[in-house]
């Protein structure tokens, strides 16, 4: 795997701006940004053009999981079915590393890790990956690259004697693409990715219950080995527990709660059937 990503990074928007095409965003961007205005226009548009490039880099120094692997065969089973949520387009691929991990992109790339899949079964990966979902249809993965992008865009204006950005430089892009994996979702935008999961299986007529069982998974490890490295990397995020507890009250207060019991998990592409040879008949010769 060429590109470290962060062990249980699976509530936040990782993007890669490496070998990323400046020009993509729009003219009428790029004149405000020259110009230092704060609220310069940054569209969904222009977001998603910036996560197209990132994830086709992305995907391209990744292992990704073919159409026969066990891994996505899964995957595409359980979303295959939500190929657009709430007008968003998404597309689904598996990343064949053992990291605990899924990310959303403004562009409606969803990208789950192997490693997630090996931990949850198939209701917990739906609350997971709803909650992921939930960033792109309430815009905070749009917010983000906005934010990162304009910090590096208008620290070069301001010392431009010309006040005029025509393309971002690769120094650029690689600032905006060690913000955007440095940052985190505010408290308030991951309460409401949360909601929206819940929401998602709900209306789907999935489990509501495995919410609050993919976030004991989440507490259960942030309680091993690894805990202050967990502990501090969640930091500015609502605790695991919390969480939990709060899937709990919502299940609870619409009569749904049930203790949620995980079910097997299988990643194996189902073998293929070895065709039977026709015997023979024997004939006998007539004398």
């Amino acid at each position: 795997m060429k590109k470290k990503f962060i062990v249980l990074g699976i509530l936040f928007a990782v993007f890669g701006f490496a070998k990323m095409n400046a020009q993509i965003l729009s003219n009428k961007a790029m004149g405000a940004l020259g110009k230092g205005v704060s609220g310069f226009t940054f569209s969904d548009a222009d977001a998603a053009a910036l996560a197209k490039e990132s994830i086709a880099e992305m995907d391209a120094n990744n292992p990704v999981a073919g159409p026969t692997d066990g891994y996505s065969i899964r995957l595409n089973r359980l979303f295959g079915k939500h190929a657009s949520t709430d007008g968003v387009a998404l597309n689904y691929k598996v990343y064949l590393v053992k990291d605990i991990n899924a990310f959303a992109c403004a562009d409606g790339s969803v990208r789950v890790f192997a490693g997630l899949m090996d931990i949850m079964d198939d209701n917990q990966l739906l609350a997971v990956i709803g909650h992921e979902i939930g960033h792109v249809v309430n815009h905070d993965t749009r917010d983000a690259i906005k934010a990162a992008y304009k910090k590096e865009a208008l620290l070069d204006a301001a010392s431009s004697q010309s006040g005029k950005i025509e393309t971002l430089t690769g120094s650029q892009l690689g600032k905006i693409g060690s913000a955007m994996i440095d940052s985190k979702h505010s408290r308030k935008q991951e309460s409401e990715a949360d909601s929206f999961s819940y929401d998602f299986m709900k209306k789907n007529g999935y489990d509501v219950n495995a919410v609050e069982s993919a976030f004991r998974i989440l507490q259960n490890l942030s309680e091993g080995a690894e805990s202050s490295f967990i502990t501090k990397m969640m930091s500015s995020h609502p605790d695991s527990g919390k969480r939990a507890d709060d899937a709990k009250k919502r299940a609870t207060k619409d009569g749904l709660y049930k203790e949620y019991v995980q079910q097997k998990i299988d990643n194996t592409a189902p073998a293929k059937a070895t065709p039977k040879t026709p015997v023979k008949k024997k004939t006998t010769k007539k004398k």
